[in-house]
């Protein structure tokens, strides 16, 4: 049988406008009167909002608009239908620190970057929890008001006759192991110009996945996805992290173009990344497994 592809060299199509800097990137987007958008995060990995003030921001010169958790009317996304418990910005309370509380647009990057420094929020700091079987004890703090024994889902899988094959096994070990939170890596941070205009949403994004942020966008906005268009430029890395899914700024650019009717965009920074956006959780994984002698595994049981 003959192979087309294996074993050969096969020349990628995106190779030549990358080493030649042609290539164009969500970051490298300019549109005519765009706007900038940066958020404000939580000092707090865990407080109640009692009180946000825009208005000195608001008031700067070259700020065009701000906003905050409520004017996004209650709508929360996720990656799995199990997850939808995450607003574009925070509303009442912070659940990690870093989560955002307050957005502004501006003329450019500094002047929104400045804004931040004007807005003014009264926390009061709440009990916090660091590690899952701590969250899950009796009396640990509550982090999802409407999840009180702080499981956000749980499910359970069963393959075959395990507990016989414990039985037929000669050793049976049970160990316990520990991961580390994973960053993918990428290069290039989640960045995004958007524009709100009479033909609908328009969105350069850099996503793996465009199809989730279109779909996140017609539920948050109640606009037709058919009037929704996701354009997705070169991507700088992306691993299956962050990028496959929404993340905040493209809630809050589309916002902003909707009150500005000016494209907006955003860049995050690389700790904007890593506090905010996507990751792989630590787990901490109990596993029993049973084997013969001739290391044939009779049976496996893992609780993560």
């Amino acid at each position: 049988m003959a192979y087309s592809t294996i074993g050969r060299s096969i020349p990628r199509v995106d190779a030549r406008a990358k080493v030649k800097g042609e290539a164009k990137y969500a970051a490298d987007i300019e549109l005519p009167g765009m706007l900038w958008l940066k958020i404000l995060r939580s000092p707090y990995p865990h407080a109640r909002i009692l009180h946000i003030d825009t208005g000195r921001a608001q008031r700067l010169s070259g700020v065009k608009a701000t906003c905050t958790g409520k004017d996004f009317a209650g709508f929360r996304w996720g990656w799995m239908p199990q997850t939808r418990d995450e607003p574009p910005l925070a509303v009442d309370k912070v659940r990690y620190y870093g989560e955002g509380v307050a957005a502004v647009c501006a003329i450019d990057e500094e002047v929104a970057e400045e804004a931040l420094g004007l807005i003014e929020v009264e926390y009061e700091e709440l009990p916090s929890v660091f590690e899952p079987e701590e969250a899950l004890k009796e009396g640990a703090p509550v982090i999802h008001d409407y999840r009180p024994n702080n499981i956000s889902f749980e499910f359970h899988m069963d393959f075959g006759e395990v507990e016989k094959g414990f039985l037929e096994a000669d050793l049976v070990r049970e160990d316990m192991f520990r991961t580390g939170k994973v960053i993918q890596g990428f290069i290039e941070p989640p960045a995004a110009v958007a524009m709100w205009d009479s033909n609908g949403i328009t969105i350069w994004a850099a996503k793996q996945s465009p199809y989730f942020l279109y779909r996140h966008l017609s539920a948050c906005f109640k606009v037709p996805l058919s009037r929704i268009r996701v354009i997705q430029p070169f991507i700088g890395g992306g691993f299956g992290g962050t990028k496959n899914d929404s993340v905040a700024g493209d809630f809050c650019a589309v916002l902003f173009s909707k009150m500005t009717r000016r494209p907006v965009k955003f860049v995050y920074t690389m700790e904007e990344t890593m506090i905010s956006c996507r990751r792989r959780h630590n787990m901490i994984v109990y596993s029993k497994m049973g084997m013969k002698k001739d290391g044939t595994i009779t049976a496996l049981q893992q609780k993560v």
